[in-house]
């Protein structure tokens, strides 16, 4: 395990595995751990840095504003850590949005983007008001009350169904997150800026995967952003919601494992 310094907040990040460097990005609400079901068959191929983002996991808390371009600083801060000048990006959700921005404004340190379960636009009205709420609510009262929206949003109704444990292992994670700091990352999130018209100077391979479920940013979304890519394939998985990782963790690595070889083809 090691940490970088970013901004004035620690990143920790585990480093596991040799080869082409992938950087793991998760999702709002989640740490590193979320990648566990990945971490050992992508290490076996390539040295993988498993990122807690600021203000989850080990990081740092977040004591002040910020937008997700810091968190592409972030991440950077990380490989240069490492020593590595150059990695595919696979982020789920908001480590996926952080991806996208890294493509944009630091290319140089991008090999590919494996884009899970995210977005390129804006975030609509109607989900910010709600996310507002639900936000004011997490402030006064913790994160109990608005668990079970959150339920909702992160996992898709097979799992809720058929994977009661993995849901409550993961409902008590939640419950652990440092309020301010989500309360922070969740105002980066409803602010973020659009991305559309700026996809198409993405010059890189990509990955877009959605879990067919995904009740926070619909499948139409994946549907667009890999539309919008120069050089994207997109995979929808079936039985997964949001947090396609878990839930459909053999499908998801051998995704990311295809994608890995198909970057490598043109140098072989």
């Amino acid at each position: 395990m090691g940490t970088a310094r970013s901004h004035g907040i620690e990143i920790h990040y585990e480093a596991t595995g040799d080869g082409p460097a992938i950087v793991l990005l998760h999702s709002f609400l989640c740490s590193g751990a979320m990648w566990e079901p990945q971490v050992g068959p992508l290490s076996r191929r390539c040295r993988t840095l498993n990122v807690d983002l600021r203000g989850h996991g080990r990081s740092g808390p977040i004591e002040e504003e910020f937008d997700l371009y810091d968190m592409v600083d972030d991440a950077v801060a990380v490989l240069d850590r490492e020593g590595v000048e150059k990695a595919v990006w696979a982020g789920l959700s908001v480590g996926g949005m952080v991806a996208l921005r890294a493509a944009l404004v630091r290319p140089e340190r991008v090999a590919g983007l494996a884009l899970l379960d995210t977005d390129a636009g804006p975030e609509k009205r109607g989900v910010t008001l709600k996310y507002r709420l639900l936000g004011a609510v997490a402030r006064w009262l913790g994160l109990g009350p608005v668990m079970p929206q959150v339920t909702k949003q992160m996992f898709g109704r097979t799992t809720l169904r058929e994977r009661p444990e993995l849901v409550r292992q993961w409902v008590e994670r939640f419950r652990g997150v440092h309020v301010p700091s989500m309360l922070r990352m969740l105002t980066a999130l409803v602010r973020r800026d659009d991305l559309t018209a700026r996809l198409g100077s993405i010059a890189v391979p990509a990955l877009v995967l959605v879990g067919e479920e995904d009740a926070s940013l619909p499948p139409p979304r994946s549907r667009r952003l890999a539309a919008a890519l120069p050089e994207a394939r997109l995979v929808e998985v079936p039985a997964a919601g949001h947090l396609a990782s878990l839930e459909q963790p053999e499908a998801v690595s051998a995704a990311l494992l295809g994608f890995l070889d198909r970057l490598r083809e043109p140098a072989a």
